[in-house]
């Protein structure tokens, strides 16, 4: 009886001692698993970051080479740039330059002009042509038509203006530039009420009216017969038309 006890207690002993090693073990092996798994998730971690690493290397790399995104972006924004930089290309071309611009020259004062006076090929003469030449540095605008005075001026006969002899546009004279302007002076009989004028004053326009002074015209050699009641004036105009100057 005592010996059966003994054996029963060294064989509960022994279980005992078996079941503690089999706990340790397992205990072992969960550990060795979680640290194997724990190993592996650093490593999977440390790859990715390499790889992300390496990547956004790659991209500076590529973006300093200006073919990346960025510096694609960036040489697009810089050609943009010069390209609206460049010269700015307009007409520039104003009334000084020979009256094809927008922009109006400032009106010829009678200090700007030099006028001179031509019989025409008639005899009797009728007409005379109005010569108005830019003696000054700088444009200025022919307004309207030449003022004429064939006597004092305060008590002289305004002479008109035909009006289909007026030009599309003002007459802008360069430096040294000349305009015409056509004058009857008479109608050629014999009994008209002529006087004999061997100077006359040509006043010019201005934006607002006629302009301060006159120019004193000597006649051509030997006088004009001139008619007041039948004289009339052209406009001035770059060069004599036929048709809208005969009158």
């Amino acid at each position: 009886m005592r010996h059966h006890h003994k054996s029963t207690v060294l064989a509960a002993a022994i279980a005992a001692l078996s079941l503690g090693l089999t706990a340790c073990g397992g205990g072992d092996d969960a550990a060795g698993a979680k640290d194997a798994g724990s190993a592996g998730a650093s490593k999977s971690a440390q790859a990715t970051t390499d790889t992300g690493a390496a990547a956004g290397g790659a991209d500076q790399t590529t973006a300093k080479n200006g073919s990346g995104s960025t510096g694609g972006s960036t040489a697009g924004s810089t050609t943009g740039g010069s390209g609206t930089k460049g010269p700015t290309t307009g007409s520039g071309t104003g009334s000084s330059g020979g009256g094809t611009g927008s922009t109006k020259a400032r009106a010829c004062a009678s200090g700007d002009v030099k006028v001179t006076a031509a019989k025409a090929d008639e005899v009797p003469t009728e007409h005379i042509v109005l010569t108005a030449t830019n003696t000054s540095g700088s444009a200025c605008t022919l307004l309207e038509y030449p003022l004429i005075a064939f006597g004092p001026i305060q008590t002289a006969k305004d002479i008109p203006a035909v009006a289909k002899s007026k030009p599309a546009a003002p007459i802008v004279l360069k430096p040294g530039a000349p305009a015409y302007a056509n004058v009857r002076v008479a109608l050629g009989g014999a009994h008209e009420d002529n006087k004999v004028v061997k100077e006359f004053n040509v006043n010019l326009f201005a934006a607002e009216g006629p302009a301060e002074g006159s120019v004193v015209v000597k006649a051509p050699a030997g006088g004009l017969a001139v008619d007041e009641a039948a004289a009339k004036t052209g406009y001035w105009t770059y060069e004599l038309r036929n048709g809208a100057d005969e009158f």
